[in-house]
């Protein structure tokens, strides 16, 4: 009887075992291929965003690295607007760049639209002391900017940038260390713009989206590595000679010359060293708006 109990209670256990033994085979069948697509989704996801960025490496390396040194030129059109800065916006708007704004007048037109815009953007090399009167005018006048500013410049004067941003005016990209970009390894190029975003993110908690190449030399190459990293890049089709801090130039010829060259979706470049610029931007702006120009930012 005893041994009969024995082999009840062993044959059940058998039974029992054998039953678990199936479950969990049944349930490892079933989720593996689950967690197998899982993986291999994962895997997949990875591979393309790896082939992504090589293909668009690829596709960069094959354009032209030839330097392109940008001047708006001294031809104008109907509109008084430079002709090569409305051919490159033409040519290269595409690929990220704004030379001048043709999203109300196209290439050929011959009347100026109801409402006029014009764009503001200042030089940052170094300080010399005339950002600060520039910023009370903007203030002042209720109008934004875009100051393009170095890595060297965001380290210096950490206070005026972070000014810039508390008062709503853009801040833009003008490299690290101010290399002429189109002589550079493309890799060189990645670096100096992302070593100067990363700065002013980490350090202003500010995210920066437009790049001026400097001294207006750049490439296709250098458009569409910008494009990729989510710049656009800014040239202009509007400066004068204001850079030469010991030179500075009379007050109402330059204002002058700024008046002269309105032309509807102009992109000014003015340098923050010049004393001239700092006096004269109200009277500008007074000028501009009242020929019926918006200032606006891109």
């Amino acid at each position: 009887m005893w041994n009969k109990r024995i082999m009840l209670g062993s044959g059940i256990c058998a039974f029992v075992l054998s039953l678990a033994f199936a479950v969990n085979t049944f349930s490892y069948v079933s989720a593996s291929p689950k967690k197998q697509r899982e993986t291999g989704k994962s895997q997949t996801k990875a591979a393309s965003q790896s082939a992504v960025t090589t293909e668009t490496r690829r596709e960069i390396s094959s354009l032209s690295s030839k330097k392109i040194c940008w001047g708006q030129g001294r031809n104008f059109d109907a509109l008084n607007r430079p002709r090569d800065a409305v051919d490159y916006q033409q040519k290269y708007g595409e690929s990220g760049g704004l030379f001048i704004d043709l999203s109300e007048t196209d290439a050929s037109a011959t009347t100026e639209p109801q409402n006029k815009k014009i764009y503001l953007t200042f030089d940052e090399g170094y300080e010399n002391g005339y950002t600060g009167k520039i910023l009370d005018t903007l203030r002042d006048k209720n109008v934004k900017a875009v100051f393009f500013i170095t890595g060297d410049y965001a380290k210096r004067e950490g206070d005026l940038v972070s000014r810039m941003i508390e008062e709503g005016q853009i801040v833009g990209n003008h490299t690290w260390r101010h290399y002429s970009m189109p002589e550079k390894s493309i890799d060189t190029c990645r670096e100096e713009i992302k070593l100067l975003h990363d700065y002013v993110k980490d350090n202003f908690g500010y995210e920066m989206s437009l790049l001026r190449p400097p001294k207006g030399e750049f490439s296709e190459q250098t458009l569409a590595l910008a494009d990729s990293m989510g710049y656009k890049t800014c040239l202009w089709s509007f400066a004068y000679k204001d850079w030469d801090a010991d030179s500075p130039g009379d007050k109402a010829q330059s204002l002058q010359k700024l008046n002269e060259r309105l032309h509807n979706g102009g992109v000014y470049l003015l340098h923050a060293v010049s004393s001239t610029n700092a006096a004269i931007l109200g009277d500008f702006i007074d000028s501009a708006r009242a020929k019926g120009y918006e200032f606006v930012t891109p």
